[in-house]
C-alpha cells in the first residue's frame, strides 16, 4: 500500500515522502497514529506542500547523519573483561555494550542494530562498521584483560605476550649418527619372547 508519510518513521522515510509499506503496517499502526495518509488523489493534491518539505527535511536528516557518522567515525571504544588463557572471553563484547561506550564517549545515542551484528568473543583490536545510511563510520574496539586496562590507558607497555609457542614432542628423537651427523637406522626391536 503507498501511503504520504505526514511524520519520519524510521527506516521508512521522511515527513512529505510517498513510500509503499505493508497493508497491515499502513492500516493498524501509521494511519490510526496519524503518521501516515493513504496516497490517494485528494490527499496528494492537499499534502503538496508537505511533498515539497520531504526533501528539505531529507537534506536535512542527512546533513545530521553525516556530522553523525564523522563524530564516531575512528572513535577508539577501550574494554577489560575476563579472559581465559586462549584469550576467550567469559561471554563476548555485544553491540549493546558497543552503543553505551559510544553514548557515553561522544554523547551520541546510536540505535545499537546499526552496529555490526557480530559478537566479538576474543581479546585484540577490532575495526567495527557502523550503517548509517549512505555512510558507514568505523568504530575500534580494543578488547583487553581487566587487569592491562588502566597500564594501556596511561601508554605504558602491558605485560608482553609471548609469540613463540613453545610445544612439548612426545616422541623421542632419533638418533644421530655422530661420524656423518644423519640419522642413523632405530636398531630394530627384537619381540621378547
Amino acid at each position: 500500500m503507498k501511503v504520504i508519510l505526514t511524520e519520519d518513521v524510521y527506516k521508512h522515510g521522511v515527513a512529505g515522502e510517498i513510500v509503499k509499506v505493508a497493508d497491515g503496517f499502513a492500516r493498524s499502526w501509521l494511519i490510526p497514529k496519524g503518521m501516515a495518509r493513504p496516497a490517494t488523489k485528494r490527499n496528494l493534491d492537499e499534502l503538496a506542500e508537505l511533498h515539497v518539505k520531504a526533501n528539505e527535511n531529507r537534506a536535512v536528516y542527512n546533513d545530521k547523519v553525516n556530522a553523525a557518522a564523522n563524530q564516531i567515525n575512528g572513535v577508539e571504544l577501550v574494554f577489560g573483561v575476563k579472559a581465559g588463557s586462549n584469550n576467550k572471553l567469559y561471554g563476548s563484547i555485544t553491540s549493546q555494550m558497543i552503543k553505551d561506550a559510544l553514548l557515553e564517549k561522544t554523547g551520541l545515542d546510536i540505535n545499537r542494530r546499526r552496529i555490526s551484528e557480530r559478537n566479538i568473543r576474543e581479546l585484540g583490536r577490532y575495526e567495527v562498521p557502523v550503517r548509517m545510511g549512505d555512510v558507514s563510520p568505523v568504530v575500534n574496539i580494543v578488547v583487553l584483560r581487566e587487569e592491562e586496562v588502566s597500564a594501556y590507558l596511561t601508554g605504558q607497555p602491558g605485560p608482553v605476550a609471548s609469540a613463540e609457542a613453545t610445544t612439548a614432542t612426545t616422541e623421542p628423537e632419533a638418533p644421530v649418527d655422530n661420524a656423518t651427523g644423519t640419522p642413523a637406522e632405530a636398531p630394530a626391536e627384537t619381540p621378547a619372547e
